[in-house]
């Protein structure tokens, strides 16, 4: 089975299932990826360092790129942007795939700044664009 990735506007998030539409959709209860952040710092770096000028976000197959926030930090805290509520799980780790996808070395690149795996506290929509996030405890 192909799942493509498509870059959308807006996508419309349900508390406790994920982005609709996407393959993890109601994939499983309580699950710790209902929705992957990746930092685009990061995404710059390795078309910085690996010559990949004309890279593609979804080659690393997460679902929102985000900018000027440390990833890491937001592991085991709950955070907003904008009124869309979110818990960061664990790290989204780098695996063998992006060697494959990306070039040779990137998954070691990545170790460490993989992205951000998350569960959807609330529903409702995120669009492109700017928020403020809010971080709790």
């Amino acid at each position: 089975m192909n799942h493509e990735i498509v870059d959308q506007d807006e996508i419309h998030l349900g508390a406790g299932r994920g982005i609709e539409g996407d393959r993890f959709y109601d994939y499983k209860e309580d699950y710790k990826g209902q929705i992957t952040f990746f930092d685009g710092a990061t995404w710059d770096a390795v078309r910085n360092e690996f010559g990949l000028e004309d890279l593609s976000a979804a080659h690393f197959r997460r679902n929102v790129i985000i900018r000027g926030v440390d990833l890491n930090e937001l592991i085991g805290k709950t955070f907003s942007l904008g009124e869309l509520r979110f818990s960061g799980s664990e790290e989204s780790t780098p695996c063998y795939w992006m060697n494959e996808a990306c070039a040779p070395g990137v998954e070691d690149f990545l170790k460490g700044r993989g992205g951000l795996r998350c569960r959807i506290l609330t529903d409702g929509s995120l669009q492109k664009g700017t928020y403020q996030m809010q971080v709790s405890a």
